[in-house]
């Protein structure tokens, strides 16, 4: 044990000295790795990054901390700890989800705000779950706590929204880092209790705010992800968030996550809950640096997060604190844990909590005076108490909560106004000959030249297809200065090979031209991504995205609509609801490939009835008329449900998202067959500035002509109208049938579908869909078309009969189905499968 060994040059545990007998190598050794620290960094594939950590930790004396830093430390523990004592004492039977078996969480994030604020990072994007959030709010970003006690007291806020359980709620604020003398914003993003499901939300938040800043490099913006150990190797969407980490257009250059580690999972034990020795194994796919340690020995956890802070700035990337501790009461305040885990809770309730342990230590070795302690405690005690006989005083409002204030955002501006959306002739022609004209000195594809003189040809004819609509709307708003970003599967080109909005050289490898980023010298940043096979995390990450600026167009494209559903909870949880549970807006746009076309029963729906079953809009409830009508509807509304059948409609539409004075989700059902239908384009009449969007395209044939003739008045949405103009023509039915599109479903055009109904008064009304009559549009607008006639006249149904299956995946059945419901809705002599009132 007294052999003296040399010392390799990527060991340093000696110090200054480069041999050490071996008894001193095993005891620094098991100093540095076998006691309140694990580390796990050997699987990274880079020699620089090892030895770099390396050095953090076996250098003698690294990581002794300053009789300075203990008293800060100790502060910190108490306020964390007395925060949840007061609200165990106070409102004994409400559910908190309190920090009790780590508390040392709060000085643990003040650690790492600390460090990154002294490297230059101003500004803080946090995510987390349920437990331990309010004393986050309190202590961390020093939410008022009168704010923080009202939702104790349940006082309803005055303003707009039904609110969300106070564990959920989120925050902005900006203050003074007291390590730094600097000032500092802070933002916890609201999320659900769906675990995990805000990471994506932040990481787009947080690459948005650095895009906007200008921080290519992510030196003042960054975010920080907490986690239960059961949820981060539980939920898929960890694993999706984290393959985001390095991608271009969704890296935020490094996130700091903290794992509160409870070592169980509401009554799951780890055995049960995971098939890998750690909870944090899924961050070692990305070459994540993990340190385990004691929550127990503040000390040690102090440490570690200065060198996480330390990590994230040299190089850039993820890092991962798992805070090993405990959760002393159940799930929540009132459940009882020795129901499922009685020895492991007799051992907590033997533990002494954590403040009491080390204020112990640190009046024992001198550090403080007893009298030092509890003078803290009062002091933070005092606090706690004068808030809580402010409540009775404070006026709520659920803004208040806002994670992303949009300052001046809304002020001057009419609500009740709606935008003119027409652009100038000169500016398509600008947008159209850009949009169709290869770059010199770069060779196209060949099928891809024959599309451009296409499109050359269409501009010169003053007409758009579908892609050049598109072109039209994000190219007229990117020379407004209005960003725009597209992202999602293969987006780039478009799934069905019709947008290319990039285009890549045949001869250079990444030698690539984007028409829209060449429009002007003053325009606005265009940004086309091909994401990762991802719907929810992506999806996800663009929502935040959206949060950030509202004078942007952020849009989401699924590869099929059908694929969708894997970004449900996103849609669920934060888009359809988070302005009433949040009062929160976002302009998103979800792009959803929809349409019968034989392709079966994963390429067919973007299940069309689930986003309209997700309307707040009251299909009995016909809104008073008026010269506001529409607007106020989409003031009312928690989201636009829309199914555009002309590239012209699909322009007006997507500008006047940016254009209104308000934010809401934008949900389309768009085409596949109709991007090159011969008669899905428009003429540039359409999109010139007298020209607007039509929430109903109204019949303009031959039945418009003699209304009284007209025996059927067909009302559908999408492709299907196609379908049916087409039948009709084939059978000399112009005459006596009339066809209504309805192009923005919800909210509801009751005022349009009762004028045409009162203009063909003898017609049979009919709703006709491609979808089966369990999905699709009839649940929805059939009450809402009864409530447009006034219950004066029954509404008939064609289309598909009830399937469990969105579609077959037999193309002659499809045929056959198809024709059935063409024959059904050109029926004249009677009306089949007719409601009654």
């Amino acid at each position: 044990m007294e052999q003296v060994f040399q010392l390799p040059s990527s060991c340093y545990i000696g110090g200054d000295q480069r041999a050490l007998p071996l008894k001193d190598i095993i005891s620094r050794l098991q100093s540095v790795y076998c006691e309140h620290i694990g580390l796990e960094f050997m699987f990274i594939n880079n020699f620089e990054q090892c030895d770099w950590i390396r050095r953090r930790f076996e250098t003698p004396g690294i990581m002794e901390t300053s009789n300075d830093e203990k008293r800060v430390l100790m502060a910190r523990l108490i306020r964390s700890t007395r925060f949840e004592e007061f609200l165990a004492s106070t409102w004994v039977s409400e559910k908190r989800f309190g920090l009790e078996g780590c508390e040392v969480l709060i000085p643990a994030m003040k650690q790492v705000i600390d460090s990154s604020s002294e490297r230059g990072v101003e500004s803080f994007i946090m995510g987390m779950p349920h437990r331990g959030r309010l004393n986050v709010l309190a202590n961390v970003c020093r939410k008022p706590l009168e704010h923080l006690f009202s939702q104790f007291e349940a006082l309803t806020g005055r303003d707009e929204g039904s609110g969300d359980v106070k564990y959920h709620l989120g925050c902005s604020t900006v203050r003074r880092n007291h390590a730094t003398n600097k000032n500092i914003h802070l933002a916890v993003v609201a999320n659900p209790s769906h675990l995990e499901a805000v990471n994506p939300v932040v990481q787009g938040k947080t690459y948005a705010e650095q895009f906007y800043r200008g921080d290519r490099d992510g030196k003042k913006v960054m975010s920080m992800l907490l986690h239960g150990d059961a949820a981060f190797s539980g939920q898929g969407v960890v694993y999706e968030t984290f393959h985001l980490s390095d991608l271009p257009s969704y890296s935020t250059m490094g996130t700091i996550h903290i794992v509160c580690n409870n070592q169980i999972g509401f009554t799951t034990d780890p055995r049960h809950s995971r098939s890998s020795p750690y909870c944090t194994d899924v961050a070692r796919v990305v070459n994540a640096p993990i340190f385990h340690v004691n929550a127990d020995d503040p000390e040690a956890v102090m440490y570690v997060c200065k060198v996480a802070a330390a990590w994230r700035n040299e190089f850039s990337k993820d890092v991962v604190i798992d805070l090993v501790s405990y959760r002393r009461h159940g799930h929540n305040e009132v459940d009882e844990p020795r129901f499922t885990q009685p020895l492991m809770y007799k051992r907590i309730g033997e533990t002494k909590p954590l403040l009491e342990k080390y204020t112990n230590k640190l009046v024992s070795d001198g550090t403080v005076t007893e009298e030092e302690v509890q003078l803290e405690k009062t002091k933070y005690d005092g606090v706690l108490k004068k808030a809580l006989a402010e409540v009775k005083s404070t006026v709520v409002y659920n803004a208040i909560w806002l994670d992303s204030p949009w300052t001046g955002f809304f002020a001057g501006k009419d609500p009740l106004k709606l935008p003119k959306t027409g652009v100038s002739e000169t500016i398509l022609m600008e947008i159209g000959k850009k949009c169709s004209t290869p770059p010199e000195d770069f060779v196209c594809h060949k099928a891809l030249l024959r599309t451009l003189k296409d499109r050359a040809k269409m501009i010169e004819n003053r007409i758009a297809d579908w892609a050049i609509g598109e072109y039209f709307a994000f190219g007229s708003l990117l020379m407004e200065d209005v960003h725009v970003r597209l992202s999602g599967q293969d987006v780039e080109r478009g799934t069905f090979s019709h947008r290319h909005h990039v285009l890549h050289d045949q001869d250079v490898d990444k030698k690539v031209y984007i028409p829209l980023k060449n429009l002007s010298q003053s325009q606005a940043t265009y940004t086309a991504c091909n994401s990762s096979l991802s719907e929810f995390g992506v999806l996800g990450f663009e929502v935040g995205y959206s949060l950030t600026n509202p004078n942007a167009l952020v849009c989401w494209e699924a590869q099929f609509g059908d694929f969708s559903n894997t970004a449900q909870c996103i849609i669920d949880q934060f888009i359809s609801s988070g302005q009433a549970k949040w009062a929160r807006q976002s302009g998103i746009v979800l792009l959803l490939p929809h349409g019968y076309e034989g392709m079966g029963p994963e390429h067919s729906s973007a299940r069309l009835e689930r986003f309209l079953q997700m309307s707040n809009d009251d299909p009995d409830y016909y809104p008073p008329p008026g010269p506001h009508f529409a607007s106020q509807q989409l003031n009312d509304c928690n989201w636009i449900v829309a199914n555009c059948t002309t590239p012209a409609n699909l322009f007006h539409i997507l500008r006047r998202q940016i254009l209104l004075p308000f934010r809401k989700p934008l949900i389309l059902m768009t085409p596949k067959s109709l991007l090159r239908h011969p008669e899905a384009r428009s003429s540039f009449d359409d999109f010139t500035e007298s020209s607007l969007f039509h929430r109903m395209l109204l019949e303009d044939g031959p039945a418009a002509s003699n209304p009284e003739a007209v025996e059927k008045l067909i009302f559908c949405s999408g492709k299907v109208y196609y379908d049916l103009a087409k039948t009709r023509r084939e059978r000399g039915l112009d005459n006596k049938i009339a066809i209504n599109r309805i192009e923005q479903i919800t909210p509801f055009p009751f005022d349009r579908v009762e004028s045409e109904a009162t203009k063909y008064s003898n017609a049979k009304v009919v709703w006709c869909q491609e979808e089966h009559k369990n999905m699709g549009g009839w649940s929805y607008v059939e009450p809402c078309i009864l409530t447009a006639l006034k219950h004066t006249r029954k509404v008939s149904y064609a289309g598909r009969q009830t399937a469990p299956s969105t579609a077959t995946g037999n193309k002659y059945q499809h045929i056959t189905e198809l024709q059935t419901l063409l024959n059904d809705a050109m029926n004249v002599e009677q009306t089949t499968m007719k409601v009654p009132v």
